[in-house]
């Protein structure tokens, strides 16, 4: 195979279950991307999956084999079962199928073997590549972006979620539509209209491309009811905290249990897609609106990101993030660097960040060691309870620091500036007297901006 520079395929066999390699059991399935309407995936029975993933040039082992392995996490959330897997190195993606004709027909072979149903790439493939691969491997060829927007189908439940899901799986499939090209006359006559007609496959780009403009109108619409109530959370004194992390790190989990939030919390990949708002009040008093907001994942499709950013405006807005590490994880290091590349393509990278390394009950040791290495991190376990009062108190003191405590006199014909300090601010403490009402409040720079007409004195440093 001179397409490699290396022994190339390696193949690790799964552990399968007999009774899943029976006949009537599989079928091809995942077709010409069909199965449910809300999923790539058909999920009548339990399809057998082959893995296939390409090391390019200095790739790192490890680094290829944790995204490997997450792959095989994927498939089976899905609701697939992965019996075998195939590793190769090159210098870079072939133009046609991204790991060359000669390696394509092993992979089939070893589909063939495992009598799997369909073949999931690690990488990214273009249209063409997955075209030509299926008629190589003679069964469906997918990439992790249709795994990934499968699960997401799945487990949508608002209207927002669902509509989102939608949007990035028909932008996926747009470019993927593929018919036995036959014709279909029209039915109209007249000048002009005469000849074989339209093919189907014009017929379903055009039903596509309405349906996906009408998503996009409805996404506008969700965006800014979602813009309406981040400004009048921020016409209150309450800052705004964003849970991230990555997916199945414990981010519901720790929103159950500061705020009894009752969020689904299950032991899955992208069990939670919709933001969740409550309000929280913190141990020095102030009040705050934490969120927790869809994981994260290595390689999390562009589709995906585009189509959730009303959703993840709430983590742009946010005053504070609070990251949440599985500090149990094989490499959580990876972990965080994935959630900082989707936080960066957001534009939220910028926002003020602090980590909360959870799990610490699985592996205490592990959890204290990475929280020693970010400075102001905590170790905590969102299920036992323990470092949760530290990463409160934590959160506390972060927003703080941007805040500034300053005494201001107000005329008692400036009712309505009264009642900004007391909505956008911490009132510490109020009296009245003949010039009007003194405050001790603490406010953001924003907030202090709009009263400084009134402002007497500064009573301390930034955070006190």
């Amino acid at each position: 195979m001179g397409d490699n520079w290396d022994d190339g395929l390696i193949e690790e066999p799964f552990e399968a279950d007999e009774e899943a390699s029976d006949e009537a059991s599989h079928r091809r399935a995942f077709g010409e991307f069909g199965g449910e309407s809300r999923g790539l995936i058909d999920r009548a029975f339990r399809e057998r999956i082959v893995l296939a993933g390409v090391a390019l040039g200095r790739d790192d082992q490890e680094e290829v084999d944790a995204s490997m392995d997450e792959l095989a996490r994927l498939v089976d959330t899905a609701g697939a079962d992965p019996v075998a897997r195939v590793l190769q190195r090159r210098d870079a993606p072939d133009i046609a199928t991204y790991v060359g004709s000669g390696k394509a027909a092993e992979i089939r072979d070893v589909s063939e073997h495992h009598d799997a149903d369909t073949v999931v790439f690690d990488n990214e493939l273009t249209p063409a590549q997955q075209g030509n691969l299926e008629t190589i491997l003679k069964r469906s060829a997918l990439d992790r972006t249709a795994v990934i927007l499968d699960i997401f189908a799945q487990n949508a439940s608002s209207l927002a979620g669902r509509t989102q899901v939608e949007l990035a799986q028909l932008r996926y499939r747009l470019p993927r539509l593929r018919r036995s090209g036959r014709t279909f006359s029209q039915q109209a006559g007249g000048i002009g209209t005469r000849g074989p007609g339209e093919t189907q496959l014009e017929v379903d780009r055009r039903r596509l491309m309405r349906r996906i403009r009408r998503l996009e109108q409805d996404l506008v619409r969700i965006r800014q009811n979602r813009a309406t109530q981040s400004k009048r959370r921020r016409h209150t004194s309450n800052r705004s905290v964003a849970i991230v992390g990555y997916t199945n790190a414990g981010k519901s989990t720790l929103l159950n249990r500061v705020t009894d939030a009752g969020v689904l919390v299950e032991d899955r990949l992208f069990a939670t897609l919709d933001a969740t708002t409550r309000r929280l009040q913190l141990p020095g008093g102030e009040a705050i609106f934490l969120s927790d907001t869809v994981g994260f994942v290595r390689k999390l499709p562009h589709q995906l990101v585009e189509a959730f950013r009303s959703t993840l405006d709430v983590v742009v807005d946010a005053d504070l993030l609070v990251h949440v590490v599985d500090s149990s994880a094989p490499d959580p290091h990876g972990d965080i660097d994935a959630v900082r590349a989707v936080l960066r393509e957001i534009g939220a990278d910028a926002v003020p960040e602090i980590y909360a390394f959870n799990k610490a009950d699985s592996d205490p040791m592990a959890a204290a060691r990475l929280a020693a290495r970010e400075e102001g991190a905590v170790a905590v376990s969102a299920v036992t309870g323990e470092g949760i009062e530290d990463l409160l108190a934590t959160i506390g003191r972060h927003l703080r620091a941007s805040t500034r405590v300053v005494s201001l006199v107000v005329p008692f014909d400036r009712g309505d500036s009264l009642a900004m300090a007391h909505r956008e601010g911490e009132v510490l403490d109020e009296s009245s007297d003949e010039a009007g009402w003194h405050l001790r409040v603490r406010l953001d720079e924003g907030s202090l901006g709009r009263l400084a007409e009134f402002a007497s004195g500064d009573d301390g440093e930034p955070g006190q």
